[in-house]
């Protein structure tokens, strides 16, 4: 019989709601994204996690329970192709059309992140990746939390700053002190890592935001428990919103390490995409929530 006791209490923070502006105006984003209009979202108070969940817990979670993540199932993911070792490279399946960087790897789910032979046995302290909206949900249910609404999200992420460009202010790189991980040079091709992380960072790497959480720009995408959409916010619900009632893609929120202003600037506080749930990427973890 599998065991199924919970892990140790959470570090979680106790956070007070009220109202706070979401979203952003301009033209840093996306149009496609739907990060305006700015607007008074009212939330009521929850808890987050201080920390995107890491391949420590996740393992806790499988051992207890046996889940297969939807990458393991599949027989592959979805790697950044510098990170595929020469004689993994063999298992590419293939490389995706409009985003060459990305390589199928056969092989590859959250415990052999670059394909097989690869392990996260020297980053146990680094956030899960190659984990579907489904795993991550899965996991939350297991350990009597849930994922974010997109509002809970962002909230969360801005720390207590209103209309800021990032957790800490407008400033990318205050007095020349790198603040998150994202791409450093010529993406693709160069990646001089000079916030000190080439991929995934410890969870607890950078300083946190005024609300204690940590890394909410860059390093991994989170997921939210929103289905996407550019434009039902315009219209809907502003008390404690939880995103259309349907769609094909859920919200993932906060960029990652693969970000870079040349490209993809979406580690800013306010910006928003998609992916379709059973999807799995080396860039794309989460953390959890709960009411309080």
């Amino acid at each position: 019989m599998a065991d199924t006791r919970r892990p140790p209490a959470r570090a979680m923070i106790d956070l007070p709601g009220g109202a706070f502006l979401m979203g952003a105006d301009g033209d840093e984003g996306f149009p496609a994204d739907g990060e305006g209009p700015v607007r008074t979202v009212r939330l009521a108070p929850f808890a987050v996690d201080r920390y995107a969940v890491t391949n420590a817990q996740f393992a806790t979670f499988v051992k207890a329970t046996g889940h297969r993540t939807d990458a393991e199932r599949f027989g592959s993911s979805f790697v950044f192709y510098q990170f595929v070792p020469p004689e993994v490279a063999p298992t590419v399946a293939e490389r995706v059309d409009g985003a060459p960087w990305w390589w199928v790897v056969r092989g590859a789910c959250w415990k052999a992140p670059e394909g097989p032979g690869s392990s996260v046995a020297r980053r146990q302290n680094h956030p899960v990746v190659h984990v579907s909206w489904f795993d991550a949900r899965a996991y939350c249910d297991w350990a009597g939390t849930r994922l974010p609404t997109e509002a809970e999200w962002e909230f969360a992420a801005r720390g207590g700053l209103e209309r800021r460009r990032y957790p800490w202010g407008d400033e990318l790189t205050p007095r020349g002190q790198h603040r998150c991980n994202i791409w450093q040079g010529d993406f693709p091709v160069r990646n001089s890592a000079q916030d000190g992380h080439a991929g995934t960072a410890p969870v607890s790497a950078f300083r946190p935001n005024g609300y204690g959480l940590y890394n909410t720009s860059g390093n991994v995408w989170e997921w939210c428990a929103d289905w996407f959409s550019p434009d039902f916010h315009t219209d809907g619900p502003t008390d404690d919103p939880t995103g259309p009632p349907a769609g094909e893609a859920k919200v993932i929120r906060g960029g990652s390490y693969l970000c870079h202003a040349s490209y993809c600037n979406r580690y800013r506080v306010a910006a928003r995409t998609a992916n379709t749930p059973e999807s799995s990427t080396g860039h794309t973890g989460f953390r959890c929530a709960r009411d309080r």
